[in-house]
């Protein structure tokens, strides 16, 4: 290939629809010095094979408002470029066999209400007036979304190339990058079998090959490859080209239109993991796997069932090709933080052709940027550390995350497979006391306690569940007593250096200039003034914080802290996670049962709110921190990771007639909802700013001190909340919720939950939701006071009793006790 470029300001390796995708949007927004490496020939990889649904709604607002995004780009992208895309809008069926997936199509309605979507609950009978080739006789409803739809894959991609191309940049087929260039950390270019190629910035788009080209700068892009089914049917009396896509997820199978005969796939409970990822053949271009009849035997028994006239048709191509898959389901995206410069956008999860046009978007934005422009926290390649990129661990994973597109969406619902993963040193001690376990960042973490004889598992259910009263029990006896949490899956970070106060307070909101042995809630904000991040930091010395923050965001924080440090500052941060084991001793008993087995004075004199130091306990010495997450008078503990079992003990033998009890992340989530303490993630996010979240307290506005996202964030003050965060409580004490309930405000759509679970204090489900006018005017408390409000849960309409203050203990005596 002599002509290829010795230099480009971006490659982008991979020439898929993603690929293809943020080629075409990064010349949209004016990069257009871009070079596109395809090892074989545009969309030959896994593109080709894909089965081209569009469907719009998802599971976050940020995730549909991006595929809503794909869909008007695909409608014009042919008038801009003069190539098909095969997009065609069709709608949508989706059909229930039982009342808990019914239950769940009324949520995915009340979604849509929320998200301005269109969407429509079915009858049997009129859901087989839009599909009139199926039986209708085992389903309970159906919904239907005319916005669904189905476009070309390699239509698409050569559409999206040539769009590129028309600004600028240069597509090159049949051009293998064989390693990523890197310099002092930084990528400098590719090399390929046709030379090498300078570059600023490399995204790696690769596919199933992405996790080798992350490998090449020491990137870890978790995902593997698992076969995927479908089948071509010969065309049948019934099928005309605007028949709708049918879903039927109970029995795993979709179906779409294709030339007079139907596409008839799923997603099998049980995939088949592929070869591991360093072991993809090369080359592999427009090629399938062998045949496998018996595996798509689930699909294709569902299928018959539900479509019976396919008894008599005969079957024109089976297809298997293998797509990437990533340990949680969804697809990655953003800068891998083990070197500047090189980006990641793969493991698509059979989502790729749908997420394309808003995932491409999305990641030309970041790159030119140099930041989100939106939420993406839920596809952040920074949600993932070194240690998921193990392929064995991988291997297992996959086989249980193809089967979740279409298994009931279960509120909490926790992975089955490669577990145990990581485990704190008490997780053997918890494991005896019946712990149930959840996972988070791959920690083991207790989410309840059953009583001794209780069959193991957990029960998932939309209404109450089984283990509530465990919970209940939790929650009473740290509102009442004392409990102990395992939270060792808090993140911890050390910042040292001799410019560690000047560095935090550029990244932090609140002022962190205090004196040793402080603590300081927080929030991280990007340019924009909305939430990276909320932690708390400790002064341990004019020259060392401790910054603690939540399980989940490990490798997030540490890249945010690390890619914004002041420009020369002598700092540095270091990851002390698994260093130290975390232990929550709360409840009004708290102080009671510390004093047994420490001399230190824990009274409120000598260790008021907000103290925190070294301390003895038995024969350990530990850091105590006087904080607390569900608003009652507690410490936390940090403990040197050997010396947590003893600790443990010691806590558990000294308040035996004080009634401690172990407790689990369950309990610390209802009694954390009553006060209305907000989690990232949830009720902090990047679309939202500390103005919506009711948080200005934490920021520093009324100092000169200068901090990352100040400006943005004193115009969002200045123009007035958006959005604001209440809290609520449900009226009728049968009712459950979980999060992600539709509010409305005097009956018209006005909100979202965030979080949700069972109070045991209030007796009522509780939460979190974000409110905002369908006119899209500020709201403020008088807007809020002046209405009533109800939610849909998927069972049913509930009033909800909103409140702008906590629900319990508005006042904060429990704390301060």
């Amino acid at each position: 290939m002599s002509d290829l470029p010795t230099r480009a300001r971006v490659v982008v390796v991979g020439g898929g629809v993603i690929g293809t995708s943020v080629a075409y949007h990064l010349t949209r927004l004016g990069w257009t010095d871009v070079l596109l490496l395809e090892q074989g020939r545009l969309s030959s990889g896994t593109t080709w094979h894909a089965a081209g649904l569009v469907g719009q709604l998802r599971a976050s607002e940020s995730g549909t408002r991006l595929v809503q995004y794909s869909t008007q780009l695909y409608a014009e992208l042919e008038a801009e470029v003069g190539l098909s895309t095969g997009y065609k809008r069709c709608g949508g069926v989706t059909v229930a066999r039982t009342e808990d997936r019914m239950t769940q199509l009324r949520r995915t309605a009340a979604s849509a209400d929320a998200y301005g979507l269109e969407c429509t609950l079915l009858t049997p009978e009129e859901a087989r007036e839009r599909y009139p080739v199926m039986q209708v006789d085992d389903v309970v409803g159906a919904i239907w979304l005319p916005g669904d739809a189905t476009a070309n894959p390699t239509d698409l991609t050569q559409a999206l190339a040539k769009g590129a191309r028309q600004r600028g940049a240069v597509v090159r087929e049949r051009v293998r990058v064989l390693d990523v260039l890197v310099e002092d950390g930084v990528v400098t270019g590719v090399r390929t079998d046709a030379g090498d190629v300078e570059a600023e910035v490399v995204v790696n788009c690769a596919g199933q090959w992405a996790k080798q080209v992350g490998a090449m700068v020491g990137a870890t892009v978790p995902l593997h490859s698992a076969e995927h089914f479908y089948v071509v049917t010969e065309p049948f009396a019934g099928v005309r080209p605007d028949l709708p896509i049918l879903r039927d997820p109970d029995g795993y199978t979709y179906f779409k239109e294709e030339v007079g005969g139907l596409v008839v796939g799923g997603f099998e409970p049980e995939a088949k993991p592929w070869v591991a990822p360093d072991a993809i053949p090369y080359p592999f271009e427009f090629q399938l796997l062998e045949e496998d009849w018996e595996h798509f035997s689930v699909l294709m028994e569902s299928a018959l069932h539900r479509i019976p006239a396919l008894h008599e048709t005969g079957i024109r191509k089976f297809y298997n090709g293998p797509e990437s898959f990533t340990p949680d389901n969804q697809f990655i995206l953003g800068p891998a933080p083990e070197v500047r410069g090189f980006y990641v956008g793969a493991g698509f999860n059979s989502v790729g052709i749908a997420s394309a046009g808003g995932a491409g978007r999305a990641l030309a934005e970041w790159i030119v940027e140099g930041e989100p422009t939106s939420d993406l926290t839920a596809v952040d390649i920074r949600r993932f550390a070194r240690f998921n990129g193990n392929n064995r661990w991988l291997h297992d994973r996959v086989a249980e995350v193809l089967g979740l597109h279409y298994e009931i969406p279960w509120p909490n619902r926790e992975m089955r497979t490669a577990r145990p993963f990581r485990r704190s040193p008490l997780y053997h001690v918890l494991e005896q006391a019946d712990a149930r376990f959840g996972s988070k960042m791959g920690w083991e973490r207790p989410i309840f306690f059953a009583p001794p004889g209780t069959p193991p598992g957990i029960d998932y259910t939309w209404s109450k569940p089984g283990w509530l009263p465990w919970v209940a029990a939790e929650h009473e006896n740290t509102r009442t007593g004392v409990t102990i949490f395992d939270q060792t899956s808090f993140s911890k970070y050390l910042v040292v250096g001799r410019d560690a106060e000047t560095a935090l307070q550029w990244l932090c909101t609140a002022d962190v200039a205090v004196p040793a042995g402080r603590t300081v809630y927080t929030g991280l904000l990007n340019a924009r003034g909305t939430y990276e991040s909320d932690v708390t930091v400790t002064r341990l010395s004019p020259t060392e914080y401790l910054v603690v923050s939540s399980a989940a965001t490990t490798e997030r924080d540490q890249d945010h802290l690390r890619s914004n440090l002041p420009a020369g500052a002598a700092v540095s941060v270091v990851d002390l996670t698994s260093s130290y084991a975390v232990l929550g001793v709360m409840g009004p008993r708290s102080r009671d049962l510390l004093t047994r087995v420490s001399s230190a004075d824990l009274s409120n004199e000598a260790f008021p709110f907000g103290t925190s130091r070294e301390i003895d306990l038995g024969y350990a010495t530990v850091r105590a921190t006087r904080i607390t997450y569900v608003g009652e008078l507690g410490w936390e503990l940090y403990v040197p990771t050997e010396f947590a079992v003893g600790v443990h003990e010691d806590l558990m033998a000294a308040g035996a007639d004080l009634g401690v009890a172990n407790g689990g992340y369950y309990a610390i989530d209802s009694l954390r909802l009553e006060k209305g303490y907000r989690a990232f993630g949830r009720e902090l996010t990047p679309d939202h700013t500390p103005v919506d979240a009711g948080l200005l307290f934490a920021c520093k506005l009324r100092t000169d001190i200068p901090f990352l996202g100040r400006e943005a964030l004193e115009r969002a003050k200045a123009a007035g909340a958006r959005r604001t965060l209440v809290s609520f409580s449900v009226e009728d004490p049968d009712a459950m919720l979980w999060g992600g309930e539709l509010v409305r405000r005097d009956g018209v759509p006005a909100g979202q939950v965030t979080s949700a679970a069972w109070g045991a204090t209030v007796g009522s489900a509780v939460g979190l939701a974000y409110l905002w006018d369908a006119d899209g005017g500020p709201v403020d408390a008088a807007w809020v006071r002046a209405a009533s409000y109800d939610v849909a849960s998927g069972s049913g309409t509930h009033p909800i009793s909103v409140s702008l203050r906590p629900l319990v203990d508005p006042e904060g005596r429990a704390v301060k006790g």
